[in-house]
């Protein structure tokens, strides 16, 4: 039988970590409250994202449950994130809707909402790539499309 979700408030976590870079030093102050251990997660949260660019930001929802054993689940970095790389700047506009800070094309459009379409509420690609838009838009980036 499966294990049952703990009763206390905080019975799911969500943060963000670095990817392939989970030390119980960085996340052992969210973990340790609910009784879970730093190590144990690391290790796996390391050895599912090998695979990804390091220092990626990896956002992560863990279920904790009642004997103290845990399940996690892996998203997509951040969309402003994505962007932001896209475009190799540090930071969106103060100000998006009179100081622009650079220009996606449809091309990082489309790359960008592929990336994110398992983490969006969007049943097309198209769809998604209006979501990507509209937080470009919203960090004072221009979205060229054809």
């Amino acid at each position: 039988m499966a294990s049952k979700v703990q009763t206390a408030p905080k019975s799911i976590i969500k943060f963000q970590v670095p990817a392939g870079q989970a030390s119980p030093a960085n996340v052992g102050s969210m973990l340790g409250p609910h009784g879970v251990s730093s190590p144990q997660f690391c290790q796996q949260f390391n050895e599912r994202t090998k695979g990804l660019e390091s220092g990626l930001p990896v956002p992560v929802v863990i279920s904790i449950y009642e004997d103290k054993k845990f399940s996690f689940v892996t998203k997509s970095p951040p969309t402003s994130f994505l962007i932001l790389k896209a475009l190799g700047i540090e930071h969106g506009s103060a100000v998006p809707n009179r100081d622009k800070v650079g220009a996606l094309t449809e091309e990082q459009l489309k790359s960008i909402a592929e990336m994110k379409m398992g983490d969006l509420n969007a049943h097309s690609t198209q769809m998604a790539q209006r979501i990507i838009a509209g937080t470009a838009r919203s960090m004072g980036v221009e979205v060229k499309t054809k």
